[in-house]
């Protein structure tokens, strides 16, 4: 699909900023006539939708007369929309004018802030990941973390885009958030400088002089050319005579959908990447690769946990399908759905839900997640916690269909004997805590570098196309 573009709208297979209903309290009320209106018999008639319809203006009109302060029209009626958006599942929403205008800034691949990508849960607003290398990432900012306060304020009441706003500002000015971190017995209080984030999306390096090494921490339109970059950059490096590649997508929430599908293609010589499915079957759609991988067949690692979401999974998935990689780590957030940008011309954008995705076998990791091939936690602590925090336990997130169709067993791996017996799944006891700054402290990175080794020595003469 390299070079194709995306109808009706900007496809995204991301982690959605959606907005969220603030918290209702209990007290004094008095019944109005309209809410009669709600108790008439639901259908699907076109009468029906009218009187629903004039059922919304007369509600309008009572809060513009009667509410206890004067409202602003355009704030009123984007909440509502807002509301109708974020019924159908959580990641359906609307964007004003500026909130568009950002999501555009922010898939060029530049945006102002603090770097952390963030969703919703009980009225406080959730890291999803710390993008690297930007105040939130260095002031140790962690997925799972529940921002409640900012400069003291509390966050609830408002909407996931006004505390995005706020979060946001002129570089060098400071705010202070307050966390809610599992797992800890009181708040923590970080202060954070505000800096125009140029998140470099792909991070790589050489682990010794054989194995290169890229993070993707996620995919926006810089996300192929970066990939492309890295990997010619390393076999210069080696003189051409690297071994390996592990490919990081751990806490990468996704991004765009073709970004995804060309990744994915970087590294296939043909097949299906991955297809979707929509309300109609006209507007459903299937990727395949064409040839040329930029690795020339290496083998390659595919490391992912709880935080690798949507197009993440896609590529792990279409790679995982093929067996072109072998996916090391613990089970991905589990998004196997399709959010299309409409914009609204002189109104913003909506973003809506428009199909579900599935991997190359027919799969849907909807709620489920990508299940890696060979297990690797990252600490004793997340082998004894229970699985959250994932597409499942979203409200309204949508159900998975698998069961409405058949999915085909993965082909065996047909690894050399006893190789994935060596792979540790847990870090030894006195493992030193993960510092993001010191490599040889990431067991999981650890376990992929010593298995793609011995991976590599095995089949030391591993070329031909697929």
């Amino acid at each position: 699909m390299k070079g194709q573009s995306m109808k009706p709208g900007l496809r995204m297979a991301g982690v959605v900023v959606a907005a969220f209903a603030a918290g209702a309290t209990l007290g004094p009320w008095v019944a109005s006539p309209i809410m009669s209106a709600v108790a008439q018999e639901r259908g699907s008639s076109r009468d029906e939708t009218y009187r629903l319809l004039n059922l919304f203006g007369e509600v309008f009109e009572r809060v513009k007369a009667d509410y206890v302060t004067p409202v602003d029209d355009r704030e009123v009626i984007e909440s509502a929309i807002n509301g109708m958006l974020q019924g159908l599942d959580p990641h359906s929403s609307y964007m004003n004018a500026r909130a568009w205008r950002d999501m555009q800034v922010s898939t060029r691949g530049e945006f102002g802030g603090l770097g952390i990508e963030v969703s919703q849960e009980g009225g406080y607003v959730k890291v999803i990941s710390p993008i690297d290398d930007t105040p939130a990432a260095r002031a140790g900012v962690k997925p799972g973390d529940l921002i409640t306060h900012l400069n003291g304020e509390s966050v609830q009441g408002l909407t996931l885009q006004e505390a995005v706003d706020k979060m946001r500002g002129e570089r060098g000015s400071a705010i202070k958030i307050t966390i809610r971190r599992p797992g800890a017995e009181s708040p923590l209080e970080l202060s954070l400088t505000r800096e125009v984030i140029r998140p470099q999306v792909a991070r790589f390096r050489l682990e010794g002089s054989d194995i290169g090494y890229v993070r993707l921490s996620s995919f926006n339109e810089q996300t192929d050319v970066a990939l492309r970059n890295a990997i010619s950059t390393m076999r210069k490096q080696t003189g051409d005579k690297l071994r390996g590649i592990i490919l990081d997508l751990r806490s990468n929430p996704g991004g765009l959908l073709d970004q995804a599908v060309q990744v994915s293609d970087d590294f296939l010589e043909r097949g299906e990447i991955v297809s979707t499915r929509a309300r109609r079957q006209q507007d459903s759609q299937r990727w395949n690769a064409k040839p040329g991988d930029i690795t020339d067949n290496l083998h390659v690692v595919v490391l992912i946990n709880g935080g690798s979401a949507s197009a993440s999974e896609i590529v792990a998935g279409a790679l995982q399908d093929h067996r072109r990689a072998v996916v090391m780590g613990a089970k991905s957030f589990g998004k196997g759905s399709v959010q299309t940008v409409m914009p609204i011309p002189g109104n913003g954008a909506i973003r809506l839900t428009t199909a579900r995705y599935y991997t190359p076998s027919g799969r849907s990791i909807q709620g489920l997640g990508i299940t890696p091939d060979i297990e690797v936690l990252a600490s004793k602590e997340e082998s004894n916690a229970p699985l959250r925090d994932r597409e499942a336990d979203l409200r309204k997130s949508l159900r998975n269909d698998n069961d409405t169709h058949v999915v085909p067993p993965l082909p065996p791996l047909n690894l050399p004997a006893g190789l994935v017996d060596r792979v540790q799944k847990l870090p030894p006891e006195g493992a030193p805590a993960f510092d993001p700054t010191k490599p040889e402290t990431d067991f999981q990175l650890q376990q992929a570098t010593s298995f793609l080794r011995a991976w590599t020595a095995a089949e030391p003469q591993r070329r031909a196309a697929r």
